[in-house]
């Protein structure tokens, strides 16, 4: 668990400290390049899809129905889910406040975002949302399908922001860590807590 937060945290900062520097990173725009040399219109169609489902149009409200089921059936729960998914939410909004990078403009887009670059939003959300699934499903039978859905499907959002250029690697990896670190933080804060409370 102490891994999965501090090794996330630690690569965020120094990417962070990098742009503050207003440092380059030199392999983002060929690679960028490199990716846009594969476009196609079927996964141009593709990476639409993903970004659409991997956005807050569709999270945010898929999250909030999660939210209620949880407040209903496990209240504990909701809590966790709601610190993780919201948290994280917030977090990115901070984040994109305080180090406002621009984004690539390497090529006419097919979608046009307004707000800062980094870190990645969608991989952010669509991260923190699938670890807080994972852990809430660990043991439960359903744990191995949620948790290979829900790689491919974070993994898929983040490849999306890329192939559409809206977004530089950097971004994309550090919202991906960003969104784990927080949620395995959650969740390590809510476990001590809970196990550290006396029997009533």
């Amino acid at each position: 668990m102490l891994i999965g937060i501090l090794i996330p945290l630690l690569i965020v900062g120094v990417v962070a400290e990098d742009l503050v520097e207003k440092a380059r990173f030199a392999f983002e725009t060929p690679l960028l390049l490199w990716i846009h040399s594969f476009a196609t219109p079927s996964l141009d169609r593709l990476a639409l899809i993903f970004t659409t489902v991997g956005g807050v149009s569709v999270i945010a409200p898929l999250s909030a129905v999660i939210l209620a089921f949880l407040w209903w059936k496990y209240r504990s729960l909701a809590y966790f889910w709601a610190l993780s998914v919201g948290g994280a939410a917030a977090l990115n909004v901070i984040m994109k406040l305080a180090f406002h990078r621009a984004r690539p403009e390497l090529w006419p887009r097919l979608v046009q975002e307004s707000d800062a670059s980094f870190p990645s939003g969608h991989s952010m959300y669509s991260m923190a949302f699938v670890v807080a699934l994972i852990l809430m499903s660990w043991r439960t039978p359903y744990r191995p399908l949620v948790l290979v859905l829900g790689v491919l499907f974070t993994l898929s959002v983040g490849l999306s922001r890329l192939y559409l250029g809206v977004h530089y690697p950097t971004d994309v990896l550090c919202g991906w860590l960003s969104g784990l670190a927080w949620v395995l933080g959650v969740y390590s804060i809510m476990s001590n807590h809970r196990s550290g409370r006396p029997n009533s």
